[in-house]
């Protein structure tokens, strides 16, 4: 062939590179358009995503602020959770359910909305708690005021019971004080006789001390009805001229002197009811009496219940 016939065929490269061109400037339109398409996606994602974080992030909010109220409430109440322990369990549930949720890192819109709802729930029934406590504190009140009044008349009905036991046992004890000196005996027929013992073994009154040998007292034991029978214990004291006890030192015990030194003690029999006669010989241990007054004194129960006095003259024979 010859060199005009090759000039003569047709050139393809530039269509060819128009093609080629055309080809990039597409795919590089692509790219462009998927990428923002990208960019758009990515956009939407991070605002759903900051939208499901600020709800989680309002939601944890209601639930924290709820959370420190009720614990207020429980801290401040303890004494009443017994009497709550219906409403603590329904909240606990409330919390636990809610606190699972926005333990999530990808919870759903549903789980979301759910923890929402038991939100409410939750603040409804916290509502209901803090009523409930001021319903109690008033009951509390109320039984605070009526066992303190209780109280009072406790204390009160101890005092009169108190005042009541001590008036019967002063009353018993009276009682007993009354019966006591009821049913002490009394002395009566008063008599002292010198008595002057002749060589013959009569006895005879006198006047004189010098012929005395021995006191005799005579009385009676009157009748008492309150005293039991029984031996009765009678203390006769006698009192010298000189003003002083005649005793071996021996006492018994005076209601109104406490000790008190006796002479002699006679133990009678005695029949409730009944008069007995006591007669009690008293010598005197030196076989002298001198002159002047001898005074007796008689004691039953403590109580002094007669006394009488003998005078012990001088001799006038040969002026003795």
């Amino acid at each position: 062939m010859s060199t005009s016939d090759e000039s003569q065929k047709p050139d393809n490269r530039k269509l060819i590179y128009g093609v080629l061109i055309a080809l990039l400037l597409c795919t590089w339109s692509y790219i462009i358009y998927d990428k923002s398409k990208t960019k758009e996606t990515i956009a939407q994602r991070d605002t759903q995503i900051l939208t499901v974080n600020s709800e989680k992030d309002s939601i944890q909010l209601a639930f924290n602020s709820a959370s420190s109220k009720l614990d207020s409430l429980q801290t401040s109440n303890t004494k009443f959770q017994g009497a709550l322990a219906e409403q603590n369990d329904k909240i606990s549930k409330l919390k636990a359910d809610i606190s699972s949720v926005l333990n999530k890192k990808n919870a759903s819109d549903e789980e979301l909305k759910r923890a929402k709802d038991e939100i409410g729930q939750l603040k409804t029934e916290i509502e209901g708690y803090s009523a409930e406590i001021e319903r109690l504190k008033g009951e509390n009140k109320v039984l605070t005021t009526a066992n303190a009044q209780l109280t009072t008349q406790k204390d009160s009905f101890h005092s009169a019971a108190q005042t009541l036991q001590q008036n019967l046992a002063n009353t018993e004890a009276a009682k007993r004080n009354i019966e006591d000196l009821a049913s002490t005996l009394h002395a009566s027929n008063i008599a002292i006789e010198a008595i002057e013992k002749k060589s013959s073994g009569k006895e005879v009154q006198t006047t004189t001390a010098k012929k005395a040998n021995l006191l005799r007292f005579t009385f009676d034991l009157d009748e008492n009805m309150l005293s039991p029978s029984g031996v009765k214990q009678i203390y006769i004291c006698v009192t010298g001229p000189d003003g002083k006890a005649i005793t071996d030192g021996t006492t018994f015990t005076s209601r109104e002197e406490g000790a008190k030194a006796y002479t002699m003690r006679v133990d009678s029999s005695y029949e409730q009811g009944k008069r007995k006669p006591i007669k009690a010989d008293w010598k005197n241990t030196n076989g002298k009496y001198p002159v002047g007054d001898y005074k007796i004194a008689i004691y039953n129960n403590g109580f002094k219940i007669g006394e009488g006095v003998k005078t012990l003259k001088k001799s006038t024979f040969l002026g003795l």
